[in-house]
């Protein structure tokens, strides 16, 4: 499997607890920053939660 580049593009202020929690976790920090995370159910799931918040686009 490929992975996944995750970038932040629109800001975890004023969202639920959960989801600034998951932002963090994933390593995102500011608005526009990225990471690059392995393609399994963890990551899937976790990007799932805060969709509407990143790009997420596929890295070989």
């Amino acid at each position: 499997m490929a992975d996944l580049k995750i970038t932040l593009i629109k800001s975890a202020a004023h969202r639920l607890p959960k989801q600034r929690a998951i932002v963090k976790s994933l390593g995102l920090g500011r608005v526009s920053s990225s990471v690059v995370k392995p393609n399994n159910e963890a990551t899937r799931g976790a990007i799932f939660h805060i969709a509407h918040l990143v790009s997420v686009e596929e890295v070989k």
